[in-house]
């Protein structure tokens, strides 16, 4: 009996050594490697962050993008909870609305943003309304950062010179357009796709300057959005106050890159 128990003891121990060697190797097998990640992301949607290129896409396939930074990063411009109700719920609306239509319409979901907006009249106003204002706000959120402000420098700097005189008079004409947008809309500087010459436009709603809605389509570089939910929680009626302050987050990096870009892209635009 004695001999009986001491080898069921043993062999339980060998039994337990087993166990925890092959744990320890599947452990091993599941650690990463060094040099590579844990987990190899793979993403279904295509790297998309706003930039002129990216509305070539087919509109059905357009990702909702992230916000560029937290919530309360554009304080005290911009208020931490106008950010978060304005991206969450007013932008994410315009996209899911866009892509519902879209079930119903599956011919212009194989559309590109920019032939969309240029035959814009020619299909349902969801869509104006809504892939409109997709657009138009992932533009607004990446011509904001944190750490914007100051003024625009080589090429575009000469080329709004060259337009408005100074970078003042610039400033005052790009207010006002914003200023006088009666009701809900924005206000955008954008490059002539006829004439490639900068210009100050303002259009109502959703609408943009690529659409063939306005008087002058033109390529938007930097646009704002005057509707209330962009700016009422922290300033109820002051418009004007918004509109200046608006500067001290304005992007110009991204501004200048897309400027840039435009020259780049304008054969594929016309």
């Amino acid at each position: 009996m004695k001999t009986f128990f001491l080898n069921f003891i043993m062999a339980s121990a060998m039994l337990m050594l087993t166990f925890n060697s092959e744990a320890q190797q599947a452990a091993k097998s599941k650690a990463p490697q060094a040099g590579k990640p844990a987990i190899e992301a793979v993403s279904a949607t295509p790297v998309f962050t706003g930039t002129g290129t990216d509305w070539f896409i087919s509109i059905k396939d357009a990702p909702f993008p992230g916000l560029p930074y937290t919530y309360e990063a554009l304080e005290p411009v911009i208020d931490k909870a106008t950010v978060e109700i304005h991206y969450d719920r007013h932008h994410r609306a315009y996209f899911n609305n866009y892509k519902k239509a879209i079930e119903t319409s599956p011919e212009t979901g194989e559309m590109s943003f920019y032939k969309l907006f240029g035959s814009i009249t020619e299909f349902p106003a969801t869509f104006r309304n809504n892939a409109g204002g997709f657009y138009n706000h992932v533009l607004y959120w990446s011509n904001m950062s944190p750490n914007g402000g100051g003024k625009p420098s080589g090429r575009l700097m000469d080329a709004i010179v060259a337009k408005f005189g100074s970078y003042e008079e610039f400033v005052k004409q790009f207010e006002d357009a914003a200023k006088t947008r009666f009701g809900s809309g924005w206000a955008w500087l954008s490059v002539d796709l006829a004439t490639n010459e900068l210009f100050i436009s303002s259009t109502p709603n959703q609408d943009n300057p690529l659409m063939n809605t306005v008087e002058r389509r033109g390529f938007p570089l930097l646009g704002i959005d005057v509707w209330e939910h962009a700016y009422y929680l922290k300033y109820q009626n002051k418009r004007p106050e918004y509109i200046q302050n608006f500067w001290n987050k304005l992007n110009w990096a991204d501004v200048q890159a897309r400027y840039e870009e435009y020259f780049t892209l304008v054969s594929r635009l016309k």
